[in-house]
């Protein structure tokens, strides 16, 4: 199991030209949590930078960790429900403004399901005129969107990085929802994406090296009671979880998007996935880092009290 420890600064890779990478920037959900940012996870693999999911403070969590986003290859959508995506536009015209949190120079390539062609074709009209009145300063190539709609299977291969998508079940939702894996190196991570206990998830995360799983508990009366029980069933329960890790084996599970319903906190996660699971398993915090090798190697990056951005 991987011990986490504490850390003020990024820690190196073991290998730069092996280096695979995984940092939750952001384990929450809807709910406008501060300790908890919107769903987004970056991996670091080979020389390329993906970001998976672009949720509230993706932006803030990548200045923290002094990675600025001309850096990022291209990012990868699992779904189009807003907590998903409500980060976007901030990392995509933030993000190529040209100072060191930003300095995007090329085009933006996003990969997402269906919906994600008319999102790249809309905003740039929604942002009409602060792309035009930008463009005297910075790069035009770097506010284009460059995207591509995908269906099941291998989404990007190169330098030795594949990444698939694959499809997962979100209950009740109207939608396409994905999963990913990524594999370099002989290892690979799997992102499952939103999604309730599913078999298909299940066959493309066999022995991985890490998986991160979204999680759901607790339950409120009253009012709510109803909404909440029909938000519950489009999600995972850390039973259904620990479920899917035994049935899978990956070196270390670790829990993201983290829905909490009534009194229930994250503690009560790992002793109601123990009833079913007693293998490796954490529950994700915003800027824990996951170093990918022949062992699984996890820190918690805590970043120094003064994070403004240099104007």
């Amino acid at each position: 199991m991987a011990n986490v420890t504490q850390t003020s600064k990024a820690s190196p890779f073991r290998k730069k030209q092996n280096r695979f990478r995984v940092t939750l920037l952001g384990t929450g959900a809807p709910p406008p949590a501060l300790n908890r940012f919107g769903p987004s996870t970056l991996v670091e693999v080979g020389d390329q930078k993906f970001l998976f999911d672009a949720g509230r403070g993706a932006l803030q969590r990548l200045h923290q960790l002094g990675i600025p986003f001309g850096d990022i290859t291209g990012i990868c959508l699992t779904h189009h429900h807003s907590d998903h995506i409500v980060g976007f536009t901030d990392l995509w015209l933030t993000g190529w403004i040209g100072r060191p949190w930003g300095r995007r120079r090329v085009p933006l390539k996003v990969w997402g399901p269906e919906g994600t062609n008319q999102m790249a074709e809309h905003l740039p009209l929604a942002f009409a005129t602060d792309i035009r009145v930008r463009s005297h300063s910075y790069p035009p190539e770097g506010v284009k969107l460059i995207s591509t709609e995908i269906e099941e299977g291998v989404v990007f291969e190169s330098g030795g990085v594949r990444l698939t998508a694959f499809k997962v079940d979100h209950g009740g939702e109207q939608l396409d929802a994905f999963g990913y894996r990524i594999d370099y190196d002989g290892h690979s991570v799997v992102l499952s994406g939103d999604t309730t206990f599913n078999e298909n998830l299940i066959a493309h995360s066999q022995n991985v090296d890490l998986l991160v799983h979204e999680v759901t508990y607790g339950m409120a009366q009253g009012v709510e009671h109803s909404n909440l029980e029909r938000i519950r069933r489009n999600h995972t329960v850390p039973e259904d979880a620990g479920k899917v890790f035994a049935l899978t084996r990956p070196k270390l599970a670790v829990y993201t998007h983290i829905l909490l319903f009534g009194e229930a906190t994250a503690a009560d996660l790992l002793p109601a996935t123990r009833g079913v699971y007693t293998g490796p398993v954490l529950v994700g915090e915003d800027l824990m880092q996951f170093d990918i090798g022949d062992e699984v190697e996890g820190s918690q990056y805590v970043p120094s009290i003064d994070t403004t951005a240099k104007r």
